[in-house]
């Protein structure tokens, strides 16, 4: 249990505590993530994180799915004003919010999207549910109308995988969300991902001054490749 005069001193424990670990992987990576060291910050003993998370990786898990949970509720508040049929636009949003969460949240970016903790044995149920929401929100561009393919002819996928691109876990594709809609989905992701990742990682090569301009421009391309 713990003490009635630490529930008064540090009324939500619970959330200074993910708080405290958010500000110490912004400055240490999150590799150096320690209890100790947060319970240090806080003022508090360690037992006292215990009894909220009882181990380093519970505490990932926490954040990685208020991580993934802010990120999807971005996605989702970039279409709110946004018709159902403005395909178009609800992509570009989309795309623009994506990049935007991501400069706002780099450490929260990196958590999920970086390199893994070392140790650290990811739960995927667990973070499934906010990251199908995201996945949600980008197919929903491409169902119904998509662009046919350079080629003249739609991308289809012979070999009919039965994969849920969230878990991974071997399922029959739903009938609402075609392979082929969540195909174009992981692709999309797949381009404005890795600018991000490189524009957060400070690798764009020095001749690109603006790395803001480089998204947008392909943000456009990936619209009017994709979005009939």
């Amino acid at each position: 249990m713990v003490r009635p005069t630490l529930k008064k001193q540090i009324p939500n424990i619970q959330e200074a505590i993910k708080e405290t670990a958010w500000n110490q992987i912004a400055e240490f990576g999150a590799a150096a993530l320690s209890l100790r060291a947060i319970a240090r910050e806080l003022k508090i003993t360690a037992p006292a994180i215990y009894n909220y998370f009882p181990d380093r990786d519970a505490l990932v898990t926490a954040l990685i799915l208020d991580a993934f949970t802010s990120l999807a509720d971005s996605q989702a508040e970039a279409l709110t004003s946004l018709s159902q049929d403005d395909h178009a636009g609800r992509l570009r949003a989309l795309g623009v919010a994506y990049r935007q969460w991501a400069m706002t949240y780099p450490e929260r970016y990196q958590l999920i999207f970086g390199t893994p903790i070392a140790g650290y044995v990811a739960r995927p149920k667990s973070r499934c549910q906010p990251q199908r929401v995201g996945w949600k929100s980008s197919s929903g561009c491409w169902n119904p109308p998509m662009r046919r393919a350079g080629c003249g002819r739609r991308i289809h996928c012979r070999c009919r995988p039965k994969w849920n691109p969230c878990c991974g876990v071997a399922v029959q594709p739903r009938d609402e969300c075609p392979l082929e809609v969540l195909y174009l989905a992981l692709i999309v992701w797949g381009q404005v991902h890795g600018l991000v990742s490189i524009e957060i990682g400070n690798q764009f090569p020095p001749f690109i001054s603006d790395a803001g301009a480089v998204y947008r421009h392909e943000l456009e391309r990936i619209v009017r490749r994709f979005v009939a």
